[in-house]
């Protein structure tokens, strides 16, 4: 039954369905650690599915890192981690626009690890870092302060702290061209955080305010979408028969596993609550059970009992 609690499984059954699996795709934030605090358990039992010979892919909706950053955080808290075995937002968005053979300049509303992905591929970037308003006249800041350059074909929005009016009138005025391709990163709605009472805006509050003035849709790469999917099946040939997905966000790392055929595992030390699970599995709406995830742990330290 959907949604169960893998440790009221019989021990033997736990381990052989463990056992069943090939590839093990694994969400970062909130699973492995909480900023850079990493989560207890969480290193010793990766690293342990390495040992016994599964394929490891850490599949994060992050954008603010390349994928040489994030394996010099993976090494600095304990995991084994190499560049090949990252599939981070930034590393596929630099990847989507080559593959679309893109050679103009793309604006981006986020952090440096986009640009510097860009970079690899040979794409030429610009908007990352504050972009400040000197006045609060309307008139001043559009006729003014405004400059637009007119070698911008794509508009990227990642996270970004310094996130504000300028960079939304420029994103969404990049975006107006319906010739300007036009990516997000992600939807996440916030970051897990150990910080009590606090609500961390994730990317997908930005992307919602520059596409609600854009006036479009943007493509999006990071899970749930299809493309993150269609990559792995492309890029590293896995078999969804044979593939698990553990994440701690239901409407991202768990319905990204279903919508792919995988295997799903939910955690509870990030964003998605017990509480809601239950509420979904007892939903008369599929798009509300496709939600559930096959079992759920308290923690990812809880499965190393089953990997002896």
């Amino acid at each position: 039954m959907s949604g169960t609690d893998f440790s009221c499984l019989p021990v033997d059954d736990a381990k052989n369905w463990l056992a069943s699996f090939d590839t093990i795709l694994v969400d970062c934030d909130g699973v492995l650690w909480l900023h850079d605090k990493v989560i207890p358990g969480a290193p010793e039992t990766l690293n342990r599915f390495l040992e016994l010979g599964k394929k490891i892919f850490y599949v994060t909706n992050n954008s603010t890192k390349t994928r040489d950053e994030f394996v010099a955080k993976c090494t600095r808290l304990g995991f084994k981690a190499t560049k090949e075995n990252i599939l981070s937002t930034a590393y596929l968005t630099a990847g989507y626009l080559e593959d679309l053979g893109f050679k103009k300049k793309a604006y981006i509303v986020g952090s440096e690890g986009i640009a510097k992905e860009l970079d690899l591929v040979g794409i030429k970037s610009l908007g990352v870092g504050p972009d400040t308003i000197a006045t609060g006249d309307l008139g001043t800041v559009i006729y003014k302060q405004l400059a637009m350059d007119p070698e911008v074909g794509a508009v990227v929005i990642g996270f970004d702290v310094h996130f504000n009016f300028m960079k939304m009138l420029k994103a969404a005025s990049y975006a107006n061209n319906p010739d300007c391709i036009f990516v997000a990163t992600n939807t996440d709605e916030r970051f897990p955080m150990d910080a009590e009472n606090v609500v961390v805006p994730g990317t997908g509050s930005i992307v919602a305010a520059v596409e609600t003035c854009a006036g479009r849709q943007a493509f999006k790469i990071g899970k749930p979408s299809a493309y993150i999917c269609e990559a792995l099946m492309k890029r590293h040939c896995v078999d969804p028969e044979k593939t698990l997905m553990i994440g701690d966000r239901c409407n991202t790392d768990i319905l990204f596993g279903k919508r792919c055929g995988f295997a799903t595992m939910l955690v509870l030390t990030g964003v998605t609550r017990l509480h809601e699970v239950e509420a979904w599995r007892r939903s008369s709406l599929p798009e509300e059970r496709e939600l559930v995830p096959d079992h759920h742990v308290c923690q990812l330290g809880d499965l190393l009992q089953y990997l002896a």
